[in-house]
């Protein structure tokens, strides 16, 4: 399976808050992995790389969970979470 999904950029704030919901439905859950990417905009349009992370979905727990983001070397950043709400929804046969 392969979706992407963004969010609207937030101007210049220390703690930006999204407040987004995506819906991914899943062919194969066992084998889905789930990346997040942050990119910093800003005016110029030089987009810089802010972390990432990469999450098998099979890993995942419904309710609020801190995600942290690692840099392109793949280092965790010993400060920055994200923080997410999963939940999983069964398909109605």
């Amino acid at each position: 399976d392969t979706k992407e999904k963004t969010t609207d950029s937030v101007e210049d704030q220390w703690i930006p808050t999204w407040n987004k919901e995506f819906e991914f439905p899943l062919t194969v859950p066992e084998l889905a992995l789930l990346r997040i990417e942050v990119l910093e905009f800003d005016s110029t349009r030089n987009h810089d790389f802010g972390g990432q992370n990469c999450l098998p979905v099979s890993e995942i727990r419904c309710g609020v969970r801190a995600v942290p983001l690692y840099n392109k070397k793949g280092e965790r950043y010993k400060h920055v979470k994200l923080l997410v709400q999963f939940q999983f929804v069964l398909p109605v046969e």
